[in-house]
């Protein structure tokens, strides 16, 4: 952030540059996470979550991808520009021991509330035309996760430019939470299994990639983003989650004992 006040200081060049310095960066993630998770599943052909094939072209999400990510660091960079320039209701709290890891899952928190609710307004005959683009694809692939419709992205990255108004987050933090975000999404979209753990299933809260498959496959279940709290409160967690899950276990340890 000092770098870009002392290069263009607090103006609407600052706000240009971050928004261009972000959409670079949210492009480098797309494809080194895209093209590190197509050479993990194709060496792991086995976890294959869904027996059917892709039938979209990949070439088509990347360029929806490029596009709606242009709205998403948007978003960053008003949160960051207002922070910058004090418009908010308490000042950042400063990096330390404790604010890091406090604030991360704080963020993660509520941006998993804002996105379940957000997700089944989506959902709702009113608003599904817009997330229907999304849910073309009905076996997903890494390079799926951000394409869709331009109010379907909106609806779910509107919290980057709103949650600083009122979160004191130290921006470093704000920024590791959307990496995180971006990083998990995809492998939530890549269509293979390589996360299944006991932490991944009841009464654990955390999620492994099968879980935003059964979306995309059923699309009336598992509608959060990093935690089943949501989803298995309002009873729209697909029956068969847990138990897939230990089926990805038992076929993780059956490989194990084969090479040894």
């Amino acid at each position: 952030m000092s770098f870009v006040t002392d290069t263009f200081g607090t103006g609407i060049g600052a706000l240009v540059a971050m928004f261009a310095g972000l959409y670079l960066a949210s492009l480098v993630v797309l494809f080194t996470t895209g093209l590190a998770m197509t050479a993990l599943n194709g060496r792991h052909p086995d976890r294959k979550i869904q027996k059917r094939q892709p039938t979209h072209d990949a070439i088509r999400d990347i360029k929806s991808s490029t596009i709606q990510l242009l709205i998403t660091s948007c978003c960053l960079s008003v949160g960051l520009y207002f922070q910058m320039r004090g418009w908010t209701l308490f000042a950042p709290v400063a990096l330390s021991w404790w604010s890091v890891p406090l604030f991360f899952v704080i963020s993660l928190m509520l941006h998993d509330t804002w996105f379940y609710w957000g997700h089944r307004i989506l959902h709702t005959k009113l608003f599904y035309r817009f997330h229907k683009p999304h849910h073309m694809t009905v076996t997903p692939t890494v390079w799926s996760n951000d394409a869709g419709s331009s109010v379907d992205t909106f609806f779910a990255h509107s919290y980057y430019a709103l949650v600083l108004l009122v979160v004191p987050m130290p921006p470093l933090v704000f920024l590791g939470h959307r990496l995180f975000d971006q990083v998990s999404a995809a492998i939530g979209h890549c269509g293979y299994e390589h996360f299944a753990s006991p932490s991944a299933r009841k009464p654990w809260p955390l999620l492994c990639t099968l879980y935003h498959d059964q979306h995309h496959q059923y699309f009336v279940y598992n509608y959060a983003n990093y935690f089943s709290f949501w989803d298995r409160l309002c009873g729209t967690i697909h029956p068969t989650y847990d138990k897939r899950v230990e089926g990805f276990e038992a076929l993780y340890a059956g490989k194990q004992d084969q090479s040894q």
